[in-house]
């Protein structure tokens, strides 16, 4: 059983890293880093240091520095890292119209029990639409892994594809993994939060267009 907060071996690093002939012992390193911040945001958020991090991963601190130069961009790769494999899912589903948003909806509601207690202490002090337009590198993918779900979704309920940016904008507040786990840890049941989330969604889509 993967262990909660625990990326798999394929993170976007590590393949990148392969890739490009980096030794196994720098693969090793960067996933050891990677899984040790997951291990740090679920149960000491507030003392998040390199330091907590590096000492996490049995590396040095200088080890630790040598393949993230600050917290935020090890942050960033972790963050990363859980999105890829959203990407990838989306991507390689062969349903379409609403079967696509919801099967996607499922695997992002998978990936929430495991990596959402870490993910919710990352936080951007941007705005989604501003980082999505800027082309933000974690946005990014985040647009590549929803927009043929929800493209579809559109397509179905026949909204205009002019709203996109705001049909991803409405998604992100609405599926935002505090609040997803906030429902289940307040009395729904997975399967009933994501339902109810995605029928509000069709319903906030349809009412977006109308207005």
């Amino acid at each position: 059983m993967r262990h909660p907060g625990r990326l798999p071996l394929t993170v976007k690093n590590e393949e990148q890293g392969a890739g490009r002939g980096m030794r196994r012992d720098a693969v090793r390193n960067r996933r050891k880093l990677l899984e040790a911040v997951g291990e740090a945001l679920r149960t000491e958020p507030g003392a998040m240091t390199m330091a907590v991090v590096a000492e996490r991963a049995n590396l040095s601190l200088a080890t630790a520095y040598r393949y993230f130069p600050s917290v935020e961009e090890l942050l960033k790769a972790y963050l990363l890292g859980v999105i890829v494999q959203l990407r990838n899912y989306s991507h390689d589903c062969p349903k379409t119209g609403p079967d696509l948003f919801e099967e996607v909806v499922r695997e992002w509601a998978r990936l929430v029990r495991s990596y959402g207690p870490a993910m919710v202490q990352i936080r951007s002090r941007t705005g989604f639409l501003t980082r999505l337009r800027g082309n933000d590198e974690v946005i990014t993918p985040v647009r590549d892994a929803w927009e043929r779900p929800i493209r579809s979704v559109m397509r179905h309920l026949n909204v205009p594809d002019e709203h996109f940016d705001h049909a991803l904008f409405l998604y992100n507040a609405m599926f935002d993994p505090r609040e997803i786990l906030d429902l289940i840890s307040t009395g729904l049941s997975e399967e009933t939060a994501i339902s109810r989330l995605t029928a509000a969604y069709y319903g906030a889509l349809q009412g977006w267009a109308r207005a």
